[in-house]
């Protein structure tokens, strides 16, 4: 019996698909532990609750930190997750020449009524 194994995928190789338009028609896939995942479909409660809480940690935070929405963060070697909101140190060219990485990180926050065991534990064992 042949034994069938999943290609795994590194970050750079992820970046180089959708370089090539591999993601062209339908641009909501993440790298998770090297595989691709298709990302869930956002209900209208889940974008009511992350607009709140956006808008509310931009107040709090001000200028002392970046806060960030639904924007890729690097875990490396294999991982590009886009959580909800990010919190990340405040950066001299303001994460213009690369998603922040684990260093860079403050606070994760994955709103979520549906893939919360799922995306929760993901991104709190990359950041233990």
């Amino acid at each position: 019996m042949t034994a069938v194994t999943a290609k795994r995928f590194s970050i750079a190789e992820y970046h180089r698909l959708a370089e090539l338009g591999f993601f062209e028609f339908d641009n909501r896939f993440e790298l998770i532990r090297g595989e691709i995942i298709k990302k869930a479909k956002k209900t209208t409660f889940h974008s009511a609750c992350n607009s709140l809480l956006l808008g509310e940690l931009c107040l709090i935070m001000a200028r002392s930190a970046c806060v960030r929405g639904q924007e890729p963060i690097i875990l490396p070697p294999d991982s590009e997750p886009e959580p909800d909101v990010v919190i990340a140190r405040n950066r001299f060219d303001d994460y213009v020449s690369s998603h922040p990485l684990i260093a860079d990180i403050l606070l994760v926050i994955e709103v979520s009524d549906s893939t919360l065991d799922y995306d929760g534990l993901l991104i709190i064992g990359y950041l233990i």
